[in-house]
């Protein structure tokens, strides 16, 4: 019996992120056998809330159906637990996705060596530079990159695996068929050619607030370890750092400059144990013995190789090339633009009202709309969403 049906309700009728491995673990993998089981049934076992199983029991099969069939219909793979190629790395997560639907070749799922790089979306030159460095150097010896596919560090990476032919999975943050971040297109279209689209959302599935800590997860999950390349203070990428800890996999962090905030995450890391890693040979020297069958032929890298690659990719990040703050300020106020939309967020709406079409750097907006960095962080990711933004070189926004 193929059983994607069945997990596909599950995974639909449990909601992205429930705790889970219990339940299937209990049916010994057999989503049909959970789809015949009454509701009492499920509530005396004693793994899901009353509330759950009500969620449960009340998702429709023939919503199931329909985003089997559009799946079928767009050329979308759906791996499972009961699918070859679902990854042994997420099968012992209590909050294991039960259906990754996948844009590419879902082969790459089952390479045990995996290492994922995540940072800062407005990432500097540095960070962008050593991203696509590190990540290049890793693909050269058969790692699979994994990322989530945003601007920024997450970009370099995927570039870095693929400028070595290298195999890259982009884990999203919303279904397939969204259109999301519509700069990286391209990018998304060559990590589907090359690698994977991996998503656990149903297709056209929104990217939303909630969507992407769940993602980090997936991220963590499938790979041996996490880099943390660049990340301020309350980056979202020390929630995948938390999450690697917490699935009993390494945490790195590459030092940054001590007087800049984007850092402040990193050096905090590297303060509380992670691995720094100021080469790729950190990095290889974690895995060169437990997967000797693999890598014992690998020689180490030479000591210069990060900064040969490095130099090579310099110039690919973004400059800094905001003008002065006075300036910038009377200008934006001068803009006529149209009224913010009511779906906002208040502070959404806060920094819409302050930004105009003259770029606005990410630290004066910090400061005009009196608003912690991660608040503007957030109001600026929401801003992206809904197309009302364009982020450009050197952490600057203005308006469309």
């Amino acid at each position: 019996m193929n059983y994607d049906l069945y997990w596909i309700w599950l995974s639909c009728g449990l909601g992205a992120g429930a705790s889970c491995l219990d339940l299937v673990s209990h049916y010994e993998w057999n989503p049909y056998e959970i789809y015949g089981t009454t509701f009492n049934e499920l509530f005396e076992l004693n793994v899901l809330t009353k509330k759950r199983v009500e969620k449960l029991k009340s998702f429709p099969i023939e919503k199931a159906e329909e985003i089997l069939r559009v799946s079928k219909q767009n050329g979308w793979k759906i791996v499972t637990p009961s699918s070859e190629y679902y990854p042994q790395n997420l099968l012992n997560l209590q909050d294991l996705p039960l259906v990754l639907f996948v844009d590419g070749d879902e082969t790459v799922l089952t390479n045990e060596l995996s290492i994922s790089l995540v940072g800062a979306r407005q990432a500097s030159d540095y960070g962008v530079t050593v991203s696509r460095a590190l990540s290049s150097a890793m693909a050269s010896v058969g790692f699979t990159i994994v990322s989530g596919g945003a601007l920024g560090i997450d970009s370099a990476a995927h570039k870095g695996a693929l400028d070595e032919n290298g195999k890259t999975i982009c884990v999203l943050g919303c279904g397939l068929g969204t259109k999301y971040l519509m700069d990286n297109e391209n990018l998304r279209r060559q990590i589907a050619q090359n690698g994977a689209l991996v998503t656990e959302f149903p297709p056209f599935t929104p990217a939303s607030r909630t969507t992407f800590p769940l993602r980090n997860r997936i991220i963590s999950g499938l790979s041996l370890g996490t880099v943390i390349v660049e990340a301020g203070e309350r980056s979202g990428s020390l929630i995948t750092a938390r999450l690697a800890g917490e699935q009993g996999r390494d945490v790195f962090a590459v030092p940054g400059d001590l007087a800049r905030s984007s850092f402040l995450g990193t050096n905090d890391l590297i303060r509380n144990g992670a691995k720094a890693v100021f080469s790729p040979n950190d990095i290889l020297e974690e895995y060169c013995y437990r997967f000797y069958d693999k890598l014992g032929n690998i020689e180490r890298f030479p000591d210069d190789e990060i900064v040969k690659r490095m130099q090579k990719y310099s110039g690919c990040g973004q400059k800094n090339t905001e003008k002065p703050i006075e300036k910038t300020v009377e200008k934006s106020k001068a803009v006529v633009k149209k009224p913010a939309p009511s779906y906002l967020t208040p502070n959404a709406l806060k920094v819409y009202d302050f930004l105009g079409a003259e770029p606005m750097h990410v630290d004066e907006i910090t400061s005009a709309c009196n608003l912690t960095t991660d608040k503007i962080l957030s109001a600026i990711t929401e801003l992206e969403i809904y197309g009302l933004v364009t982020q450009l070189s050197g952490r600057r926004y203005k308006i469309n």
